[in-house]
């Protein structure tokens, strides 16, 4: 990503600061696993989306006062001996290259800086990004931060930028989109092999790890979340996660999975039979749910909301289900289908922003149908990932199969 993107992200969210406020976002660190072992570092994504800086514990400031704008970045300082165990951190140099930003500090100067400019300017206000999924999350760096400047400082304001940042960050660049589309690529390399490769009686992980080797073997890092690989009727639970079951000759393969290329995310899903041939039965419910998928995709337009296209995905799903006897009445669907039919992609898989936000050109959302009949045995859920434009929408993942004749061609060569 080239740094314009980040100087640019930064202008856009500077602007929403009031005068004689300080901004400060903090990239984390990998929390510990087990004893000395810690879980795989990634940046905070709104410091990210703001820095573009891959790396722990760095400190972004912006300080308002006047309308003026000063950034600092923070980051750690050089230790021969660490380096010899996990390699450099990175230089005042490379982080400008990054980021575009020119006053780079060390992390032991950030107390006294950020003290330094509480007391020559009026400071009301520090902005942190005070995200919180649920109520019962453990504390983040920012939050802890929040109290301590609260503690020594007790006429400051603090307040949340993290809605200010999650708003900007629902509408892609070119850039972005472009990164998304690489994810969905590479997410459709790993999906073909898979079905190449799957047989009954193999296990659910030995499909999936299809789909771990193309990932790495493109160069992937990480997957958008844990790879669903649900046979029968663990295709039913919509989170499965255990992909240790072992397939059988007549059973469906729900797939939901994605690739994460420079931390944005593919979010693809797919069904095949693992034998390569689709029943009557299974046919004709997999195309009640490739209807839906389609018709809400003509949906999506500027101005119309993902609860609109919940409407049209349920409304779609009844019609398909009565006539073939799976229900009688439309309310009578939310047994089959029981979750929503888009979210925002981005930096993260559920992206931030509004949920029943009206669509505006530059968004990038799921179109994700599904039926679920546990008494059958069968999960199917076809997914794709649609670009919202000026006047209506490009499907990103338009070249990963998902016909039934697609599929089965595919599979019997």
């Amino acid at each position: 990503m080239n740094k314009e993107f980040f100087i640019s992200n930064r202008r856009k969210i500077s602007e929403k600061l009031h005068n004689g406020s300080i901004l400060i976002l903090f990239a984390g660190q990998a929390p510990y696993k087990s004893a000395d072992e810690t879980y795989k570092f990634t940046p905070n994504r709104n410091f990210y989306y703001l820095t573009g800086i891959d790396e722990s514990k760095v400190i972004l400031m912006i300080i308002k006062d006047e309308d003026k704008i000063i950034e600092h970045l923070f980051i750690q300082e050089s230790d021969p001996v660490m380096e010899k165990w996990v390699g450099k951190t990175i230089s005042a140099n490379e982080a400008n290259e990054i980021s575009g930003l020119t006053d780079v500090k060390y992390i032991k100067d950030f107390n006294d800086t950020v003290g330094s400019y509480l007391s020559r300017i009026n400071v009301e206000n520090i902005y942190l990004d005070l995200e919180r999924q649920e109520f019962k999350m453990a504390s983040t760096e920012a939050q802890d931060f929040a109290k301590k400047m609260l503690d020594k400082y007790p006429y400051i304001r603090i307040k949340n930028i993290y809605h200010e940042i999650a708003l900007l960050r629902t509408v892609k660049s070119k850039e972005e989109v472009e990164l998304i589309t690489k994810a969905i690529e590479v997410t459709n390399t790993g999906i073909l092999s898979m079905m190449k490769n799957a047989k009954p009686g193999m296990m659910e992980y030995e499909i999936e790890a299809y789909f771990d080797f193309e990932l790495k073997r493109n160069g992937i890092k990480d997957f958008a979340f844990p790879t669903i690989a649900a046979a029968g009727a663990n295709g039913t639970i919509l989170h499965y996660g255990e992909n240790n079951s072992k397939t059988a000759d007549g059973d469906l393969l729900l797939l939901d999975l994605g690739a994460q290329y420079k931390y944005y995310n593919a979010d693809i899903s797919r069904t095949f039979p693992i034998n390569g041939k689709f029943t009557e039965r299974q046919k004709a419910i997999y195309n009640i749910v490739l209807k839906a998928n389609e018709e809400v995709m003509k949906a999506v337009k500027p101005g119309v909301t993902t609860l609109d296209l919940q409407k049209t995905a349920k409304a779609v799903l009844s019609e398909g289900c009565k006539a073939i006897g799976l229900i009688k009445e439309d309310s009578e669907i939310d047994r089959y289908y029981y979750h929503g039919v888009a979210h925002p992609l981005g930096l993260d898989t559920h992206d931030v922003g509004p949920r029943g936000i009206e669509l505006r050109p530059g968004m990038i959302i799921t179109d994700e149908p599904g039926l679920y009949i546990e008494e059958e045995k069968i999960g199917i859920r076809i997914e794709d990932d649609i670009l919202v434009t000026e006047d209506g929408y490009v499907n990103l993942s338009k070249n990963i199969i998902k016909s039934v004749e697609e599929i089965e061609n595919y599979m019997k060569n």
